[in-house]
């Protein structure tokens, strides 16, 4: 870090720039410090490139393709204006050593440590070339290193899903002795994810031997030995050796592309065994103690905070561990640590968080006034398995709660989130739990995602009295055996039980259809969701004089024939419990029979899914859910305007529930000017608070057998190809 020059910008965007970090091709790289105090690495392009018009825009088109990146070992791009003076795009501060610095310093690095950063590094190679990119410059300079992992750096701008790049056909474009064959000829056309794993291969066999695969001296010499001799990897632990002579294979399709060399690298690092050697810890604090002087300098003059700000401050740390019988893969925890101004500077360096955000610490208010402490929330939830969108949005929700309370002053707290990530699997659930309860700063948390996950936890949270808000889960859990009288359960439902669905069903069904003959398609993939929805939905049919029909769809279902027993039975109206791709065949089906009645299906069917395999069948289906549409809601609007301006789109499925599950444990949290701070305290207030929220209101119910919500149903109708939104189901009017 490097003092300002006089000619450098006070501001970049809503950035106030600190401290130079360094310079390049494409611009000058600064510390900068945003609106609510957090820390970011900030990059000016340079004026020269700035008055190209088309420049800007594949500039424009790959910082939005970045965007898309996920993995906790890629720096996150923060934020970016292409259409700026000064085009500019700012991602995490992360204050380590690069890995080229670390290993020119203090050497090789050993075996285990080199495995892991091959692990974390190819980790975030394969979420880049997910989202379409290819990084093209992977070496030492561009890993940064911190105290829970490396941090990839300068990803996504170079090329994009459309091919395009920021430099002229024929240049070569990287580092020499870090560059793939392809690359070091300029064949355009041939570069590609492989190109980055070859890269990858010279970056470890230097991180394992403190020299380069191809040599060193001059770059053509350098090229040159890359494209006509084989790498030198005498000095490369055996272990490594044949891996990394795959991806330093000439031809890039005989390489292994970064999903494999992921899984090939797995290794347990321990929760207490540092991965770095003990020298380059130590750099990283030396370099974490820099970075707070820098901050403290110019504290005095750092605005108040908004929530944009806040949220920028905020950063993912994933820990593998391996789950027994899980096959080798591993469950990943990610924490959020949302602080005030130097807390933010955990954006980028475990020590540094652990020095400002550690439990018990306490965090400035934004103002004048006592501090405040900071307590932490988690998210438990699938982030890369089956239902990672929705796990995702949650995590976004929560997040956007989270700044959103930190910003409110009159709290007599601030929040700090961490994200636990368990795959959607219930063993990784388990273990996640016992991760999770083990840590003293978690108060309480939102999740699991899934049913079955939910399952897996919920004695583990209730032994702990780990308040635990669900919001995408439909089964009572609670019902689940425990050992022993635990008291009070832990496991709270933020929405209905799936079973209460009869209730839209009945009211769409024979109100506002006004449907007279009912045929109750129970799909038997649904276990015993199906049967109990068709047999209560049945009976209340019956009660109001009207014929209903149940009917088991077997496990192979031919849905022609299902389709064409309902239009023999003379049924205007149909409801279905499969899943989307079942409940798409029999649209179709249904279609193909002139079925003209009103067709129904439960929230397992509603998604993207069915509109994609029904197309047209799919319109006028309508769906009960537990989850709104956010932008169609007065309440939501806040939120929505939030979330569009933290994540550049309109709140997903989900997003807008689990930004009302924060802010009710929020409420709990609050006992006027005093913060409740433990988890068995906060645990009771949960039974006591009434917290309307923008998506449904929770409220402990004795007569609802402890139940939070049995109103939170909505109905959304296919209108044009896509899913329409109409409201909370008693109120839908003439859906």
């Amino acid at each position: 870090m490097r003092p300002l020059r006089p000619g450098d910008p006070v501001r970049v965007g809503p950035y106030r720039t600190l401290a130079r970090l360094g310079a390049g091709g494409m611009g000058v790289v600064y510390l900068a410090r945003s609106p609510g105090g957090s820390v970011a690495a900030v990059k000016l392009i340079h004026a020269a490139r700035a008055g190209d018009e088309d420049f800007r825009a594949r500039f424009r088109r790959e910082v939005e393709a970045a965007r898309r990146v996920d993995s906790a070992w890629a720096t996150p791009l923060l934020d970016a204006d292409a259409d700026a003076r000064d085009p500019w795009l700012a991602t995490a501060f992360v204050p380590g050593p690069s890995l080229g610095e670390a290993v020119g310093l203090h050497g090789p690095l050993p075996l285990r440590t080199v495995r892991i950063l091959g692990h974390r590094l190819a980790d975030a190679l394969d979420a880049v070339h997910r989202a379409g990119l290819v990084h093209r410059d992977v070496k030492p300079g561009n890993v940064l290193l911190g105290l829970d992992g490396p941090r990839l750096i300068d990803f996504g701008i170079a090329r994009s899903p459309d091919g395009t790049v920021l430099t002229s056909s024929g240049v070569v474009v990287g580092s020499p002795g870090f560059l793939a064959p392809e690359q070091a000829q300029a064949r355009r056309r041939d570069i590609g994810p492989p190109s980055d794993v070859f890269a990858l291969g010279c970056v470890l066999a230097h991180a394992a031997t403190g020299v380069r695969p191809f040599g060193g001296g001059l770059a053509a010499a350098a090229l040159l030995r890359t494209v006509t001799e084989e790498p030198d990897l005498d000095d490369v632990p055996a272990d490594l050796t044949p891996l990394l002579r795959a991806c330093l294979r000439k031809d890039p399709a005989d390489r292994p592309d970064a999903a494999a060399v992921r899984e090939e690298l797995h290794v347990d690092p321990g929760d207490a065994v540092p991965w770095l050697p003990e020298p380059v810890t130590r750099l990283i604090a030396e370099r974490s103690a820099q970075a707070l002087r820098i901050l403290a300098l110019g504290a005095a003059k750092a605005p108040a905070p908004d929530p944009r700000a806040l949220l920028a401050g905020a950063r993912t740390v994933t820990a593998t561990r391996p789950v027994p019988g899980d096959g080798g893969r591993t469950s990943r925890r990610r924490l959020l640590a949302l602080g005030g101004a130097a807390a933010a500077v955990a954006a980028g360096a475990g020590s540094l968080w652990w020095a400002l955000a550690r439990p018990g610490r306490t965090a400035p208010a934004g103002g004048a006034g006592p501090d405040r402490p900071v307590l932490t929330l988690a998210v438990h939830g699938d982030l890369s398995g089956a239902h990672r969108a929705v796990g995702r949005a949650q995590e976004r929700g929560a997040r956007v709660a989270v700044a959103h309370v930190n910003a409110q002053r009159s709290r007599p707290f601030r929040l700090a989130l961490r994200v636990y990530d368990d795959g959607g699997v219930p063993a990784r659930a388990a273990d996640v739990a016992e991760r999770l309860v083990a840590d003293p700063a978690v108060r309480a948390a939102v999740g699991p995602t899934t049913d079955a996950c939910a399952l897996a936890v919920v004695e583990t949270y209730h032994r702990a009295s780990l308040a635990t808000v669900a919001v995408s889960p439909g089964v009572d859990a609670n019902r689940k055996k425990v050992v022993g009288d635990i008291r009070p359960r832990a496991f709270i439902l933020g929405r209905p039980l799936d079973e209460l669905m009869t209730a839209p069903c009945l009211t769409y069904l024979t109100g506002a259809a006004g449907a007279q003959r009912l045929v109750l398609l129970d799909d038997r993939t649904q276990g015993e969701l199906g049967d109990t929805i068709c047999r209560r939905l049945a009976s209340a049919v019956r009660d109001k004089g009207l014929y209903a029909d149940v009917r088991p769809v077997p496990l192979a279902m031919d849905a022609d024939a299902t389709a064409a027993g309902v239009k023999a039975a003379g049924a205007d109206g149909v409801l279905f419990t499969g899943d989307e791709r079942r409940t798409a065949a029999l649209a179709r089906s249904l279609t193909a029979a002139r079925f003209t009645g009103a067709r129904m299906g439960l929230r397992q069917g509603c998604g993207p899914a069915f509109l994609k395999d029904a197309g047209s069948a799919a319109e006028g289906w309508v769906f009960t859910t537990p989850f709104v549409d956010a932008e169609r809601v007065p309440a939501a609007r806040s939120f929505t305007a939030a979330y569009r301006k933290l994540f550049g789109t309109a709140p997903p499925w989900y997003a807008a529930e689990a930004y009302d599950a924060v802010l009710f444990l929020a409420e709990a949290m609050t006992s006027g000017e005093v913060a409740v701070t433990d988890r068995g305290s906060l645990l009771r207030r949960t039974h006591d608070v009434r917290y309307q929220g923008i998506t449904r209101t929770l409220d402990h119910s004795v007569a609802h057998g402890g139940l939070y919500d049995v109103a939170g149903l909505f109905l959304h109708r296919v209108t044009d190809g896509t899913f329409r939104f109409l409201g909370q189901y008693a109120r839908a009017g003439g859906a």
